[in-house]
C-alpha cells in the first residue's frame, strides 16, 4: 500500500465515526421530542453529515496532490 493510501484511512474513518455518531445521537433527541423540533433535529444530522463528506472529500483530494501536511504552512 503506498504512503497516500495509508494516510487517506485516517479521514475517511474519521468521518464514517463522526456521521454514525451524528445520526445516531440525534435519532436518539428525535425518538424523545414531538412537533417541530422533531423536524429541526432531523435535519441537523443531515446537514452535519453533508459537511463531513465535503470536508473529508477536500481532505483526500489535499493528500492525492502532496499536500499531507497543510498545518505546516502557517
Amino acid at each position: 500500500m503506498n504512503s497516500h493510501k495509508k494516510k487517506m484511512i485516517a479521514p475517511v474513518v474519521i468521518s464514517i465515526i463522526f456521521i454514525v455518531y451524528y445520526i445516531v445521537y440525534f435519532g436518539f433527541i428525535v425518538s424523545l421530542i414531538d412537533g417541530v423540533l422533531k423536524i429541526v433535529f432531523g435535519i441537523v444530522p443531515a446537514v452535519l453529515s453533508a459537511v463531513m463528506i465535503k470536508v473529508c472529500y477536500d481532505r483526500i483530494k489535499e493528500i492525492k496532490k502532496g499536500e499531507e501536511d497543510d498545518i505546516g504552512k502557517y
